[in-house]
């Protein structure tokens, strides 16, 4: 199935070569074969097999862009967390808040005489902190 393979690494010709890039094209390319043996089993010869594979494939622009690849530039895409820096910090600090108010609720309900919520709300913090500086970082290498 030399075809499927040289076709496969024809079309990401112009995307960055990650490790997600190769997952992706191995995923398309096993898809195409176990294309192909479907229809030989059902009795196209094999390269009849190979051609209409492909061409169900179709453009795959759109697959690429789906997985947010740019075709023209050379860097990899960006993860989740890396595109979104300032909604990481928002739930950070919406998610830490919650905590120590269920914190201060348990403290007070269970036991009022001891104020022991002021410990976990320490290690609480370190989230909201730790995504503050992150943003902080993403922003002065985005200028």
């Amino acid at each position: 199935m030399k075809t499927i393979r040289s076709h496969v690494e024809h079309l990401f010709r112009n995307t960055p070569q990650s490790k997600q890039t190769v997952l992706l094209k191995e995923e398309i390319i096993a898809n195409l074969e176990e294309k192909v043996y479907d229809l030989i089993e059902i009795g196209k010869n094999e390269e009849d097999a190979i051609n209409k594979a492909i061409v169900d494939l179709g453009d795959i622009d759109d697959l690429i862009s789906e997985v947010g690849f740019e075709q023209n530039e050379g860097k990899t895409p960006p993860t989740g967390q890396q595109r979104y820096p300032k909604l990481n910090l928002g739930f950070s600090l919406w998610g830490s808040a919650l905590i120590i108010a269920l914190f201060i609720f348990i403290n007070y309900y269970y036991s009022p005489n001891t104020i022991w919520f002021v410990y976990p709300t320490f290690v609480v913090l370190w989230w909201p902190l730790a995504m503050f500086y992150y943003w902080r970082r993403q922003k002065g290498a985005q200028q």
